[in-house]
């Protein structure tokens, strides 16, 4: 006899990866060119001395910065670290602004520190809809940085603040959230795939002198 609680767990997660299976089926037709994009952008920066910074709130966070993570570190192969900053990760820096400045100013205090022209922001949330992101986006845009934005659904305020933006069209949060991994490790793919081709060339919008100036600061 079938334990009914058993088969009511077994449909659950049937169809929790069905939905994951066809959110991936679309990101695959429609995002991967604008991934790769990112990735080879990334190459013409961070080895130049240009940085990346990251936020999220919640679990969006824990995926910034596992993105950052990996290009401190390495994602597969062995190469040179790279300069990348989860912004959220500064947990005395998010708390004495949130405490002066107000939690809607945590990320953009932090960008017009570290952020210089060129250099790239990733903000990555599930609603697109998070007031200290679309701060950091507004903030970032107009010191020079490219602000590249990871969400959910559109139409959402995060997407229209970024210069470009990854929006997962799907229902649940968790699936946006799992959407964000395969887009993270994609991105740094493509990033380690562009750095082994040999030197790029310089990105648009990347500052010439990032390098001499960080060296100079």
């Amino acid at each position: 006899m079938t334990d009914p609680l058993a088969s009511l767990t077994l449909e659950a997660a049937h169809e929790h990866c069905r939905a994951l299976q066809d959110a991936l089926g679309r990101f695959r037709r429609h995002h991967l060119d604008r991934i790769a994009e990112w990735g080879g952008h990334l190459a013409a920066v961070l080895p130049v001395g240009g940085r990346l910074l990251a936020a999220g709130n919640g679990g969006s966070a824990a995926q910034a910065q596992h993105l950052t993570a990996e290009l401190v570190g390495r994602y597969q192969r062995e190469r040179p670290a790279f300069s990348a900053i989860s912004l959220h990760a500064e947990t005395s820096s998010v708390t004495a602004i949130g405490n002066d400045y107000g939690f809607d100013q945590v990320y953009a205090r932090q960008v017009t520190a570290h952020g210089r022209p060129g250099d790239v922001l990733v903000l990555l949330s599930t609603s697109g809809r998070s007031a200290n992101l679309i701060a950091a986006a507004v903030t970032a845009r107009r010191a020079g940085l490219r602000v590249w934005a990871l969400t959910g659904p559109r139409p959402n305020p995060l997407a229209e603040a970024a210069d470009e933006a990854l929006c997962v069209e799907a229902g649940s949060t968790a699936t946006v959230q799992e959407t964000h991994l395969v887009a993270v490790h994609l991105l740094c793919e493509c990033f380690d795939a562009a750095v082994a081709a040999g030197p790029p060339t310089r990105a648009a919008g990347a500052a010439a002198p990032v390098a001499v100036r960080r060296r100079m600061s």
